[in-house]
């Protein structure tokens, strides 16, 4: 199973969160990519992307993604499983919440994407409204570095545990990787 992550970050908290997962994943994520400046194309080789996206401003894509969002439905993700990750900040923007995240979730689902996995419980945030709402749940693991930074690394650990599990990958597959 080839993984690959990918992310747009503008202020650096969603690189960081990034640079996060690959550590607690080393061995299982064989690239990592700000999505500036790349080749969409090369997404498409990889059988599960984690993907990483701040939502900026009111409920808009961060500009990286914004920016190439379009080139995406030139480009097919049938058979590819998607999980996703991000910041936002639930206290100024309670009606937009991680709507980024909801947005580019929706764009690889309609390009064949299965996504699936590492969705999030909707409790201990303070919103009104997220675009990031899947079936009661977020479709992947939102952070608040502004107001709840001190739940990241926590909220990361937890959130790689589960795709973990939720890809199959056992104690046994770990071990055989050097885990």
């Amino acid at each position: 199973m080839k993984i690959g992550m990918v992310y747009g970050s503008t202020t650096g908290n969603t690189r960081d969160a990034a640079r996060a997962i690959r550590a607690q994943l080393e061995g299982y994520v064989d690239e990592i990519f700000d999505v500036e400046g790349l080749e969409l194309a090369k997404l498409t080789e990889f059988d599960v992307l984690l993907v990483g996206i701040p939502t900026w401003d009111i409920g808009e894509l961060q500009e990286s993604w914004d920016q190439c969002i379009e080139k995406l439905d030139d480009l097919s993700f049938d058979g590819k499983q998607v999980a996703f990750f991000g910041d936002g900040d639930q206290c100024s923007y309670p009606f937009n919440f991680q709507d980024a995240m909801g947005i580019l979730r929706d764009r690889f689902v309609a390009r064949g994407a299965t996504a699936d996995i590492g969705h999030w419980p909707t409790d201990e945030y303070d919103y009104q409204e997220s675009r990031a709402i899947v079936d009661g749940m977020f479709c992947g693991l939102p952070l608040d570095d502004l107001y709840q930074p001190e739940q990241t690394e926590e909220r990361i650990q937890i959130w790689v545990e589960q795709i973990l599990e939720e890809l199959g990958i056992t104690e046994s597959q770990e071990e055989a990787q050097g885990g």
